[in-house]
C-alpha cells in the first residue's frame, strides 16, 4: 500500500510539474511580438538616449540654428535687438575683396596637406613592413601631432624669427643673409604651411599604417610568387586597400586648410597677408563686433566642408573593397 501510494505521490508531482512549465511556456507565447505588454515600441532604449539626445541637441543643432538666424542680421553682439538685413553679409563675403582673398591663402595649406599626404602614405607604406628602426621612426613621425598646438607655434616662431635657430644654421652653412621667413608676405603662408605638414603628418601616417597593416599578407606573398615590384604592389594591392582612407584624409586635408587658427594666429596674428577664414571670423566677430556676418562667414565655411564631404562620399562611396 505504501508503494502504491508512493508512486501516485510522484505521477501528481510529476504532472503539477508539467503544468507549472507549461503555463510558464504559455505566458511566454503570450508576452511575444504584437501580443501582451510588449506590443509597441520597447521604451527602456529611449530612456538611455533621452540625455545624450538633449545634449547633443542643446549643445550642437540650437547654437548652429542661432547662427543661422545670427547670420541674416546685422547683430553687434550686444544689442537686444537683432536688424534683420536679409542676405547682405552673405553678399558683402563673396563681394569684398578683403575678404574673400582669405580664401586664397588657404591654398598653401591646402598645397602642404597634400604635401602631408604624399610624405604620410610615404612613410606609412614603408614602415608597414620590415625596416630597421621601424618603431622608434613611427614614434618620431606621429610624436609632434601630440604636442599642444600653441606650444607648437611658439616653437616655431622662435625657429622662425629673423636671427633665431634656423637662421643660426644657415649661418653655419655660409648663407649670410637668410630670408625673412615670417616677416615677408610672399613667405610667410609657407612658412606657416610647412608648419602645419610637420604638426599633422602624424595624424594621416596613423591612419595610412592602421589601414595598410589591415591588408591580409597573403597577398604580398601571391604577387611575391608572381614577381610583382613593389610600386606594383603599391598600386594594385595597397591604394585599393586603403581608399576610404584616402577619401577620410582628403576631407580632413580640405576641411583642415580652410579652418586652420592656431598656428598662424600664435605666430603672426593675421599678420603680412596670413590672416585665414577663421581668423578674419574671429576678428569680424570680437575685435568689430560684427556677429552677423562673422556667423554668415561661418555658414559659409559650414556649407563648404558638407559639399565636400558630400562629393567625397560619392567618389568614394562606403562599399567593401575586394583585392582577390
Amino acid at each position: 500500500m505504501a508503494v502504491v501510494t508512493d508512486a501516485f505521490s510522484a505521477r501528481a508531482e510529476k504532472a503539477t510539474g508539467a503544468r507549472r512549465i507549461g503555463a510558464f511556456l504559455s505566458r511566454g507565447q503570450a508576452s511575444g511580438p504584437g501580443r501582451g505588454p510588449s506590443r509597441g515600441l520597447p521604451i527602456t532604449p529611449w530612456l538611455f538616449l533621452v540625455v545624450p539626445l538633449g545634449l547633443l541637441v542643446l549643445f550642437t543643432y540650437v547654437p548652429v540654428a542661432n547662427m543661422v538666424w545670427y547670420s541674416f542680421t546685422s547683430w553687434d553682439g550686444l544689442d537686444p535687438v537683432k536688424e534683420p538685413v536679409g542676405l547682405d553679409n552673405y553678399v558683402r563675403i563673396f563681394t569684398d575683396p578683403e575678404m574673400f582673398k582669405v580664401f586664397f591663402v588657404s591654398l598653401y595649406y591646402l598645397a602642404g596637406a597634400a604635401v602631408q599626404m604624399v610624405l604620410a602614405l610615404y612613410f606609412a607604406t614603408i614602415l608597414s613592413f620590415n625596416t630597421r628602426f621601424r618603431n622608434f621612426l613611427k614614434g618620431m613621425i606621429f610624436f609632434p601631432y601630440l604636442i599642444n598646438g600653441v606650444a607648437i607655434g611658439l616653437v616655431f616662431l622662435f625657429l622662425l624669427r629673423p636671427g633665431g635657430t634656423l637662421d643660426a644654421l644657415l649661418a653655419v652653412v655660409g648663407v649670410a643673409e637668410p630670408p625673412q621667413w615670417i616677416g615677408d608676405p610672399s613667405l610667410v603662408n609657407v612658412s606657416l604651411a610647412a608648419t602645419s605638414v610637420w604638426r599633422f603628418m602624424g595624424l594621416n601616417f596613423v591612419l595610412f599604417l592602421g589601414a595598410i597593416q589591415s591588408i591580409p599578407n597573403e597577398l604580398y606573398e601571391a604577387a611575391d610568387i608572381d614577381g610583382a615590384t613593389s610600386w606594383q604592389k603599391f598600386w594594385f594591392i595597397i591604394a585599393p586597400g586603403i581608399r576610404q582612407i584616402i577619401g577620410l584624409t582628403t576631407i580632413l586635408a580640405i576641411s583642415g586648410s580652410l579652418s586652420v587658427f592656431e598656428i598662424p594666429w600664435i605666430m603672426t596674428s593675421g599678420a603680412n597677408g596670413s590672416t585665414t577664414f577663421v581668423i578674419q571670423t574671429v576678428q569680424q566677430a570680437f575685435q568689430f563686433g560684427k556677429f552677423g556676418l562673422a556667423s554668415a562667414m561661418a555658414v559659409v565655411l559650414l556649407v563648404v566642408v558638407l559639399v565636400i564631404t558630400w562629393i567625397q562620399r560619392r567618389i568614394f562611396p562606403d562599399e567593401k573593397v575586394d583585392l582577390t
